[in-house]
């Protein structure tokens, strides 16, 4: 089944939700221990097990479209650089001077034709290779070839840049998404502009991430926000390996179909449905009419707390200032509703979960997101060589 009449078939799917006031739901609920929000130990556990490992979306292929372009950012404690050399090519490095270990770029965006080291000078090219010792004549033998920076497995697919954060780990896109990039190449991501972002902080992880995965709060957190367009307790599930798409029909999808011929349902994205887009561990994007919100969390610096940077991207480049303008207002809204509608209640989510209360969450059988997501992280914590089979 192509990408178009699978969308097409959901989005008949959704308008059946609407009108008959149903939602996807799974079989059974779900238990989760509440320490999984607040333990020290997984904490530490998801790092090296999920975080060090799966291929992270850490950057945009509009972040850097031209040859020397880079971005030096923070991913869960670790200094990371991605560059753009003159073929074209991204590549990914631990942000680290092999001399003394001080970043050779600050973060941020900016481009250049090598990096270097601000304590001493050491000079690196785009591709990592070590060019330049300061006063080498005095400071001794050196392997230049052996003293690169530390490079990270690192592929562009699809108008984004995936990153594995433990060097020499194997990564293998086609197999962690089975298929679900084709979204991206549909929409033609690759070619999207880059409008920039917010960062907001907030409870654990996976209490924040949560959120993102049901629509089952809209009407009673959301009631004037999201409640007007999208209908709460109302979504389709859909996964993709560890990944999902979920969608969510608009109060008014049989209106804005009803004069739409079958076949194009699935062309139709924004027009009566929207979906959210997720990537495990850490990736929700709300593709919307005028702007695209893609969150990026990352987990700490201590278990009760993620910091997420919210990026944007629409389809067109900005034109002038008045352009721009609205841009940075639109930026505003959605941070201020995700941090001030989202992110509060989950800061008081994460003292309730300290504090005792109860030993066990549960997710409903109408949050299947929420659901397949911790299946799949239990996996992964568990560390098996076989892959889950989660119930739908």
């Amino acid at each position: 089944m192509d990408r178009v009449q699978q969308v097409g078939d959901v989005a008949e799917i959704m308008l059946d939700y609407v009108e008959n006031k149903k939602t996807f739901q799974t079989d059974s609920t779900f238990k989760v221990p509440t320490q999984s929000y607040t333990d020290p130990d997984q904490f530490k556990a998801e790092m090296e097990l999920v975080f060090k490992r799966v291929p992270l979306m850490l950057a945009f292929t509009a972040e850097l479209p031209n040859p020397g372009d880079y971005k030096a950012m923070e991913a869960i404690g670790l200094p990371v650089l991605i560059s753009r050399d003159k073929q074209g090519k991204v590549r990914a490095f631990l942000n680290v001077c092999s001399h003394r270990g001080a970043p050779v770029a600050a973060d941020g965006h900016g481009n250049c034709a090598r990096f270097t080291c601000k304590y001493h000078s050491w000079t690196y090219g785009q591709d990592g290779r070590l060019i330049g010792i300061s006063e080498a004549s005095t400071f001794g033998d050196v392997d230049k070839s052996a003293m690169g920076l530390r490079q990270l497995p690192c592929e562009e697919r699809s108008g984004m840049i995936f990153v594995c954060l433990t060097p020499n780990a194997p990564m293998d896109l086609d197999n962690h998404f089975r298929g679900f990039l084709e979204d991206f190449d549909a929409l033609d991501f690759a070619n999207w502009t880059y409008l920039g972002s917010r960062t907001i902080e907030g409870a654990n992880w996976k209490v924040a991430y949560d959120g993102y995965l049901e629509g089952y709060h809209f009407q009673s957190l959301h009631p004037e926000t999201i409640f007007p367009r999208t209908p709460s307790n109302c979504t389709h599930f859909q996964g993709f390996g560890p990944n999902m798409r979920i969608g969510f029909p608009q109060h008014s999808i049989g209106e804005q179909l009803k004069d739409v011929p079958r076949a194009e349902w699935g062309t139709r994205e924004n027009y009566g449905y929207d979906f959210v887009r997720i990537f495990f561990p850490n990736v929700s994007i709300f593709i919307a009419p005028e702007i695209t919100q893609v969150a990026q969390l990352f987990p700490g610096p201590t278990p009760d707390r993620n910091r997420t940077v919210l990026n944007y991207l629409r389809r067109e480049p900005v034109k002038d200032d008045a352009d721009r303008e609205g841009v940075e207002a639109a930026m505003n809204f959605f941070r201020d509703v995700t941090y001030q509608e989202d992110y509060v209640i989950g800061l008081e989510i994460q003292r309730g979960l300290e504090s005792g209360a109860h030993d066990e969450l549960v997710f409903g059988r109408n949050e299947r997101g929420n659901q397949y997501f911790h299946e799949w992280l239990n996996w992964y914590l568990e560390d098996d060589a076989s892959q889950p089979e989660p119930r739908m």
